[in-house]
C-alpha cells in the first residue's frame, strides 16, 4: 500500500451505517490507482461524538459520508468538516428532501427506522447512553458501574473509544487526567483489572494537538500543544496508572478498533476469571 496514494473514507451513521459503506466502496472502486482505508462509525447518536469522528479524519486526507436523520449531529458534521475543509457528502438529507416534496409531508426523523428493535439493539442503544452520562469524568458515580474505564491525557482518544466500545455492547466511562486536578475518590474504588491506561508518543500527541488548536482558531505553539507541557501530563499520568496498578496501552499508532479489541480480550479474560 502506497502512503502517497492512501486516503480515508470515514463513514458516520445514526444506525448500522451499511449503505455508507456500500457507497464508499461503490465510488472508491473507480480510482484503480488509489489506495483507500474506510473507518465505519454506526450507532452515533451524540454530537459530541460526531465531532470527534471528523476531527480524527481531519488528521489524514479524508472523506466523510454520513447517514443521519438527527438534525442536530447532521449540523455538527457539516460544521465540523468546514471548519477543516474536508470534503463531505450527506446521504440522507436530499433523499428525504426529495420524498418529503412528493408526498408533501415531514419525515419522522426515526434513527435506525428499517432495522428491528430486538435486544442486542435496545443493549447498544443502553450502552451508548451510559458511555455519554458518563463521559469526561462528567459523574464518577458511574464508573462501578462501568464494564471498563479509561484514563488517559487529553486528547488520547478515550471519548470515541469509550462509543466504540458501546458499539460492541460494552459500558465504558471515561476519566482524564490533568496535573493538579484531582481524581475522582471513586476511581480508585474500581477494580483496578476493569481501568484501562491510554498513552501516547509526545510528538504523536502534540501533533494532534496542535491540529485541533488549529481548528479552533487558536495558536498551534499555544502550551496545550507544546512537547515540555505534554511530557510533563504523560509523566504524571504515569504516576497515576502505576498507583492504580491498571494495564496501560500505547495507541501512538493503533486505530480505535485495534485499542478496543484489545479491551474487549481484556474483559472477556476478566469474566472467565470470575466464572
Amino acid at each position: 500500500m502506497s502512503l502517497k496514494n492512501l486516503y480515508y473514507i470515514y463513514t458516520i451513521s445514526d444506525s448500522i451505517g451499511e449503505t455508507n459503506g456500500r457507497i464508499a466502496r461503490a465510488a472508491a472502486n473507480q480510482f484503480d490507482e488509489r489506495e483507500y482505508i474506510i473507518k465505519n462509525y454506526p450507532f452515533v447518536l451524540d454530537v459530541k461524538l460526531a465531532e470527534y469522528v471528523v476531527d480524527e479524519a481531519a488528521e489524514h486526507s479524508s472523506i466523510v459520508i454520513f447517514t443521519t436523520v438527527i438534525a442536530e449531529i447532521r449540523k455538527a458534521i457539516i460544521a465540523r468538516c468546514k471548519q477543516y475543509g474536508i470534503k463531505y457528502i450527506d446521504v440522507m438529507e436530499p433523499t428525504l428532501a426529495v420524498f418529503e416534496s412528493h408526498l408533501n409531508e415531514k419525515s419522522r426523523n426515526e434513527p435506525g427506522a428499517t432495522h428491528r428493535l430486538d435486544a442486542n439493539y435496545f443493549r447498544r442503544i443502553d450502552a451508548i447512553e451510559f458511555a455519554v452520562k458518563y463521559d469526561d469524568g462528567k459523574d464518577p458515580r458511574g464508573l462501578k458501574k462501568a464494564d471498563v474505564v479509561i484514563i488517559g491525557v487529553s486528547r488520547t482518544s478515550k471519548t470515541p473509544l469509550s462509543m466504540y466500545m458501546a458499539n460492541n455492547h460494552y459500558k465504558a466511562a471515561n476519566v482524564p487526567i490533568v496535573p493538579g486536578v484531582p481524581l475522582p475518590a471513586e476511581l480508585y474504588q474500581v477494580d483496578r483489572k476493569k481501568i484501562v491506561g491510554l498513552v501516547t508518543s509526545p510528538q504523536k500527541l502534540s501533533e494532534i494537538r496542535q491540529e485541533r488548536l488549529r481548528a479552533m482558531g487558536l495558536g498551534a505553539q499555544a502550551n496545550y500543544a507544546s512537547l515540555e507541557r505534554i511530557i510533563e501530563e504523560l509523566e504524571y499520568a504515569d504516576g497515576i496508572m502505576k498507583k492504580l496498578g491498571c494495564p496501560v496501552i500505547d495507541v501512538s499508532n493503533k486505530a480505535i478498533e485495534e485499542t478496543a479489541s484489545v479491551i474487549i480480550e481484556m474483559i472477556k479474560k476478566k469474566n472467565e476469571e470470575e466464572v
